[in-house]
Parts: C-alpha cells; structure tokens; sequence
C-alpha cells in the first residue's frame, strides 16, 4: 500500500506548477500587451503634436512679424518715413518741372534776342540803304541845280523851309550857291546866312 500513495503524490504536484506558470505567462502577456497598446497611443500623439508643431513653426514667423508690423510706434515711423518719401518726390518733380520751364525760358529769350539782333541789323542796313539813296537824292538835285540859272533856281530856294535851302546850298560849288543868294530877296538871304553860319560854327578851326 505504501507505493500507491507515493505514486499519487508526484503526479499532482507538476499539474500545480504548470498551472501557476500558465497564469504567470499570461499576467506578463497582458501587461506586455498593455504597455504596447500605450506606447502606441503616445508615439501617435508625439507624431501628431510634431505635425501641429511644425504647422506652427512655418506661420510663427508670419505672427511675428505681424505683431512687429502692428505695433504703434512702427507703424507711425513706417507712415512718417512714406510722408517724407512722398514729400521729397513731390519737391524733386517741381525742381525738374522749374529746371525745365527755366531752360524752356532762357531758350525763347535767346531766339527772341536773335531776332532782334536780325531785326536791328535788317533795319540798319535798310536806313543805310535809304541814307545811300537820299545822299545820292540830294546829290542828284545838287548837281541839277548847279546846272541851273540863279535867276531860275532862286524861286525854288525861296520856297523852301530856311533850314533845308541852307543844306542844299552848302553842298553847291561857291560860286552857284553866291549866285543863287544873290537872287534871293534880302530877307531869305539873310535867313538861309544865319543858318549856314550856325551850322559851322561849331566846326574845328586850324
């Protein structure tokens, strides 16, 4: 009887230990199991946190710089420097507009002064011309009334003005112009003397 007993004892005692150690195997699966499933779970966050960060990385700058833009004082220097700008551009397109109406002026005022001049010396070459001719004129008429008799050409000094009888008189010869005042009245002799007189009185004497 004795063996019988100590053949039962052996054979429920593995059946304990394999039964323990199949509860212990699963306890670690399950906590093992667990610990992924949260591992999981925060690698999935952590990705998603990185993503929504790095989103933010790309439009901090901008906020940044927005916020430096928006501030007060900035944007009161940024409107003060564009017043400025526009100020200057202003007074240098009235200097250029000034330079050129300036240049435009002194342009027309040099032509006009070229036209006058033109004018001036067309004009004095006309009266020259006209001086030329009335010389030649009253040389013509002095020659004609050279040729003339005193008894002849007296009328005519008679009715001419003292002083335009006395230039056609002194252009004659001597003796024709003698000759002619002594066929002249006494009166307009006189007359015609005094101016012909007048006239060289002022002449340079040697």
């Amino acid at each position: 009887m004795k063996p019988a007993k100590a053949a039962k004892q052996p054979t429920k005692a593995p059946a304990k230990k394999k039964s323990r150690k199949r509860f212990g195997r699963g306890s670690l699966m399950l906590i093992a199991s667990l610990f992924a499933v949260s591992g999981a779970i925060r690698f999935g966050t952590g990705i998603a946190e990185a993503f929504a960060t790095g989103t933010g990385a790309h439009d901090a700058p901008q906020e940044t710089a927005g916020d430096c833009v928006s501030e007060p004082g900035v944007m009161l220097m940024l409107k003060e420097v564009q017043a400025r700008e526009k100020k200057l551009g202003e007074r240098e397109q009235l200097l250029t507009d000034r330079s050129q109406a300036i240049t435009l002026a002194e342009r027309r005022i040099e032509e006009r002064l070229a036209s006058l001049v033109e004018a001036e010396r067309n004009l004095a070459q006309t009266v020259t011309m006209a001086d030329e001719a009335a010389d030649e004129d009253v040389a013509r008429l002095v020659t004609v009334y050279e040729s003339m008799k005193p008894k002849e050409a007296a009328p005519l000094f008679a009715a001419m003005a003292p002083d335009f009888a006395a230039g056609f008189l002194a252009r004659m010869r001597p003796d024709a112009s003698a000759a002619v005042m002594a066929a002249l009245e006494p009166q307009v002799a006189y007359s015609i003397s005094v101016i012909m007189a007048g006239r060289n009185a002022g002449a340079p004497q040697e």
